[in-house]
């Protein structure tokens, strides 16, 4: 969700540039299943124009109606959405529409920490009641106890509930590789909402423009290869086409701590190179050795770039969410019951 709500502050930026006035909506809760969990968020300029969403698209044109009287009051309120005549997820949302008023300065902090890769906190209080009233709102808060409110004038309101979600550094995925199937992983991956940095040999000068949804391009030999804020939000995929060349990135990349890296090729060559690796660097941990994968991907029957690129995508996500891939046919319970996810996501300070 954070690169959602990226998008969200990079759309406000410009409206507020313009003087055009903005409200958020944000789901807080749900009951029963939906098709995105809480914590998620749109936001709504006055001339109808919306960034972000709460749903697969059949809640929005409600929200952008509902949001009129924001508008012109200026007051939040909540609106309950019950699709079980309306939606096929046939799950109860409480979604909070409240005005979106933060300073230039406020724009700027947030973009600081989100370019940082410094997580925060935004708290939301509510009731859900299909009331409106002035304290209800959400607070940006900052390590170090630094806070900012979506409007102005809120205020924390222990009375009502609350719902705090915590915003990780966007994803990033790291491929190390510029021949077309990294073009296609780029692609994916950057329509998926991660940052993708893409590294390639300074003797094959590559342009940004060649990696259409890549963030940056550096060029850079294995032994110079120095990547900032490599963390438990990046994934790593060496797909240089080359042995020695997969080998000295990785030796390069011993010392970070990335929560996937991903290997091309069978299985045969993989067992290869991590014996010449730890032959090299036996004192490498289990911990960075269990983070690689080899061969890089999920079994789909992927054949094609596009293919692969979908399969490297589909193991990545399976990681970092801590699931183990089945059809969602054969999985017992809701769609989104994870307690993992909901800990990592979700953190209610509900009383």
């Amino acid at each position: 969700m954070t690169h959602e709500f990226k998008e969200i502050i990079e759309s406000y930026h410009k409206a507020k540039q313009q003087g055009i006035p903005a409200v958020m909506a944000t789901v807080v809760d749900v009951e029963g299943s939906s098709y995105r969990r809480p914590g998620v968020g749109m936001l709504i300029l006055q001339n109808g124009k919306m960034t972000g969403a709460v749903s697969g698209g059949c809640v929005e044109k409600e929200v952008l109606r509902q949001s009129q009287s924001v508008f012109a009051s200026g007051e939040s309120k909540m609106m309950t959405y019950d699709g079980k005549y309306r939606l096929g997820c046939e799950g109860l949302l409480y979604i909070l529409i409240e005005t979106f008023d933060i300073s230039f300065i406020g724009i700027e902090i947030i973009q600081k920490h989100l370019k940082s890769r410094v997580p925060f906190e935004i708290t939301s209080w509510y009731s859900k009641r299909d009331e409106v009233t002035s304290t209800m709102g959400s607070i940006v808060q900052f390590k170090g106890g630094q806070a900012l409110s979506f409007s102005q004038e809120i205020e924390p309101d222990n009375s009502l509930d609350d719902f705090m979600r915590e915003i990780q550094p966007c994803f990033r995925l790291i491929i190390i590789g510029t021949e077309h199937d990294a073009v296609q992983l780029c692609q994916l991956a950057s329509a998926t909402g991660w940052e993708v940095a893409i590294v390639g040999s300074p003797q094959h000068l590559k342009r940004l423009e060649d990696f259409p949804g890549a963030k940056e391009v550096i060029h850079s030999a294995p032994e110079d290869l120095s990547m900032e804020h490599i963390d438990d939000q990046t994934a790593i995929v060496l797909m240089s086409h080359n042995f020695a060349k997969d080998l000295l990135y990785l030796q390069a990349l011993k010392e970070t701590k990335p929560t996937y890296i991903g290997l091309l090729g069978p299985a045969q060559r993989r067992e290869k190179l991590l014996s010449a690796f730890i032959e090299y660097f036996p004192e490498v941990t289990d911990r960075f050795l269990d983070t690689v994968h080899g061969p890089a991907g999920l079994n789909l029957g992927a054949e094609t770039p596009q293919e692969i690129a979908i399969s490297i995508i589909a193991e990545i996500l399976s990681v970092i969410r801590g699931q183990n891939p089945i059809p969602l046919q054969e999985k017992k319970g809701a769609i989104h019951d994870d307690p993992k996810r909901k800990k990592i996501n979700v953190i209610s300070t509900k009383t």
